[in-house]
Formats: structure tokens, sequence, C-alpha cells
């Protein structure tokens, strides 16, 4: 059965539940009409609406996902708005009964430098599907997500490429800024579709320059949305470049609203960036590096192609909390991915995804009891290691 939702919905909230005593990291509780999210936490990326390899009953039951994040442009693209207001909202299209969060589309179609006009009005774009033109705007985007019926909606930005001059930097962050505003002035003269309240991130752009990202954090810090988000990270800089900027950015951005960091990344990563400050990732390397053959476990990354697991009858992963961790073998899997059968896509995609989840609800414990900092420093060295035996 579909699942049925209210019509009407109790309203989102931020709970902040502790901060650890030796870093910047916190644990919190984000409440929606789908549910509540603890924080910190790792959204899988369902872009076209489905996680790629995974049933909604795994990403809900083995997984334990608690929010999943799509993507604006894609669902534009394909399947349509109107198929998807018909089903009644991605939820009930999907049948994917917790929170979602839709990414605005603004990196996919900046992402597309050759095919795409950036101006003032918005951004004109060729369709990588078949070509046919298309017109994104702050107003027209937050319109699409309305009919989305996201939880959590993104602004209309401009994700700046790494690196980039300091005046094209900031006549983007600019710009971001202006259809900001745009982007608030539509969602405030709309109303959500489906009967659960919906919620707007700005996201703080800059680059990797100290000034734009001091600038653009205190922007939208002034706006008083539910959250933010911080975005133009994880696009190639130095990993130290990336926490210095995302620090600075949380030292601004409100302390009583949830702070997501869009992109990131590593599970070192995430536990660097948790320490500063950030509640909220998404990446989709889990399941992208996963369908490559890449496990991230507590013991460090395994490359499961490799012929040192060839004879290894082994658990996939002795330390995993998803099914498939104990159900297969090293070789097993190995042999799925050798002989390129899509069950091994699966497995890798599931256990990488469980893994991810199962990182963020021990960090999350670890704040919870003051442990934090100690259980990251032991952590940090072993999730780097290359498994090698």
């Amino acid at each position: 059965m579909r699942p049925v939702f209210p019509i009407f919905a109790p309203r989102m909230e931020f709970k902040l539940l502790t901060t650890d005593p030796q870093s910047k990291a916190r644990a919190g509780e984000l409440h929606t009409a789908h549910g509540v999210v603890p924080t910190p936490i790792f959204m899988p990326v369902g872009t076209l609406g489905g996680v790629k390899a995974v049933h909604m009953r795994e990403l809900r039951d083995d997984v334990k996902a608690s929010i999943m994040l799509s993507n604006t442009y894609h669902l534009y693209l394909r399947p349509g708005m109107e198929v998807i207001e018909h089903a009644g909202g991605l939820h009930k299209f999907n049948g994917w009964n917790g929170p979602i969060l839709t990414d605005s589309g603004g990196f996919q179609v900046h992402s597309l430098s050759d095919i795409r006009k950036i101006t003032e009005e918005g951004v004109k774009f060729s369709s990588h599907i078949d070509g046919s033109r298309h017109l994104f705007t702050p107003e027209s985007v937050m319109d699409v997500q309305r009919t989305i019926g996201a939880d959590i909606m993104m602004a209309f930005d401009e994700c700046t490429p790494w690196p980039c001059e300091i005046k094209y930097a900031t006549d983007s962050m600019h710009r971001t800024h202006r259809w900001l505003d745009r982007c608030f002035d539509r969602f405030n003269a709309t109303e959500p579709k489906y009967g659960h309240e919906q919620a707007l991130f700005p996201i703080v752009q800059g680059s990797t320059f100290p000034e734009l990202r001091k600038a653009s954090s205190e922007y939208i810090a002034k706006k008083g949305a539910f959250g933010n988000a911080i975005g133009g990270l994880s696009v190639g800089e130095p990993e130290e470049e990336m926490y210095a900027m995302a620090e600075l950015c949380c030292d601004i951005l409100p302390k009583d609203r949830p702070r997501y960091l869009m992109g990131v990344g590593t599970p070192w990563n995430l536990l660097e960036n948790m320490a500063i400050g950030i509640d909220m990732f998404d990446c989709v390397m889990p399941t992208r590096n996963g369908r490559n053959g890449m496990l991230f476990t507590r013991e460090g990354v395994v490359q499961i192609k490799n012929k040192l697991w060839a004879d290894d009858h082994s658990p996939l992963d002795a330390n995993g909390t998803s099914y498939v961790d104990s159900a297969y073998s090293k070789a097993f899997v190995r042999h799925l991915f050798v002989t390129n059968e899509l069950l091994g896509l699966q497995i890798a995609s599931l256990h990488n995804l469980a893994f991810y989840v199962a990182l963020m609800t021990e960090a999350r414990g670890k704040i919870l009891d003051g442990t934090f900092s100690e259980w990251k420093a032991g952590m940090l060295p072993k999730l780097k290691t290359r498994v090698t035996e």
C-alpha cells in the first residue's frame, strides 16, 4: 500500500541537543512531517527519485536511512512535473515515506558549461538527454520543488568551479544572493501542494576566498531560514581548504539551525567536517564508488576486485551492519564483479550506504556522551587505510 500522509502536518523543527566539549560537533533532531532525522546525518542520493540498485525497503530497513536526497534538474527532465504531480508528489511516486531533500539543480546546470548560458534571469540550458532547450529561474525552480513536494528545498544558486578568479567568484556570489531573494519571494508567495510543510535552505557560496565566504555567510544568516547550506566545496580543492572554508561558514551561520555541507564526501571528510559544526551531508561516493568495487569499512578502504580476495571466504565485512556483510564472502562478491553480475553492484551499494549511516549513528552517540573527539582521533587513521590483507 502507498503511505498515507497527513492533511495537516506538524511544523518543522530543529532541536540542538548537545555540542561535543572538545570540538564543535553537534547532535540534534530535525523534525519533519515525514519523520524525525537524527543529526549528524548522511543522506543517500537518489538523483532520479531512487537510489541506484537499492530498494526503498532496503534503504529504510537495512541501511536505516532516515532521509534521502533527489535532484530537481533530473526529475524536471524525467519523468517531468506532470507525472509527479499526478502521483501526488515524489513521496507517493517513489514509495519513500521518509523525509526528502531536493537539490535545486544549480550544480547540474552550471556543470553543463558547454550547453548553458547564465544571465541575470536564470540559466538557459540544453537537456543532456535530447538537446531540448530549457530555462531555470529562481522562481521556476521553487515551483518545481513545490511540485516535487520535498520536505527541504534548496535555493537556486551558481556553483563556481575551482579554481576560479576572485572577480568571477565575487560576481557569482552576488548573483546567487540576488537569486536567493527571488527564491524567498516565490517561496513565500506559494503554498505546499500536498499538505505538509516545506522548508527552504539558502546556500553559501564564495569559492575558497575567505572574505567571500564570510560575506556570503553573513548574508545568508540574516535571512533567518529554517536551515542553511554550504555549497561550492568538494569540487576539486584540497581537503584542508574545504575544512577551512566550512569552518569559517559554520562560525557565522546560526547555531540553532541545521547546517548542510553539500556533496561531501569520504568517511574521513564527514568526521572532520562534523567536528567543525556540520549537521547534514550527502554524496554519491558510497554508491558510485561501490559500483566500481570500492568498499568503505572501519578498517579502511577495500578494493574488492583485487585478486587478493579471489579465495577469501571470510565475511564481506565482519564489522558491517548490513545483512550483505555477513551473508556474502569477499570471494563471492569479487566473483560477481569480475563476471559483471549486477548483484555485485547492489551488494556493494548496500554495504557502503549502511556503513556511512552507521558511522553517523556511532559518531552521534559519541557526541552525546562527550567522547567524540577522542573517538574521531582513533577512527581517522583506520578509515584512510588501504586494506591489503
